[in-house]
């Protein structure tokens, strides 16, 4: 038996998944097209929810180019700083499984970059 997994990940799943994360707001701030995930008021992710297909996350410079290298569903960050932003299609060959790991990936850097008194909140107040 062949099984089949779908590897696009839609709006509505992306959002949950963001918001899975502990600390994590979304909110509206540069307008009622864009939304934004942050952490600590730092962003991780935002997308446009009328091209709704990809989203930007941010990525180790490194890490950005080797990516970028591999995957033509991943670009320099729109609109973003291009060395530290990736732009990533949810609607080609990408699993969903590497959808979720360049967000966790964001996550982690944006959260590894916030003063080790907020971390410890976002840790406190998610094993509440």
């Amino acid at each position: 038996m062949n099984i089949i997994f779908e590897s696009y990940m839609n709006i509505e799943e992306l959002r949950d998944y963001c918001l899975s994360k502990p600390g994590t707001t979304e909110g509206l701030p540069f307008g009622e097209d864009t939304l934004v995930f942050k952490i600590g008021e730092k962003i991780f992710l935002l997308i446009s929810l009328t091209a709704s297909n990809r989203f930007n996350v941010k990525c180790d410079p490194e890490r950005a180019v080797t990516l970028r290298e591999q995957y033509e569903e991943i670009i320099p960050g729109f609109h973003m700083n291009k060395k530290h932003w990736n732009t990533i299609y949810m609607d080609g060959r990408l699993t969903f499984r590497q959808l979720q790991e360049n967000i966790d990936h964001s996550y982690k850097l944006v959260y590894h970059s916030l003063p080790k008194k907020i971390q410890e909140e976002i840790r406190e107040s998610n094993t509440l």
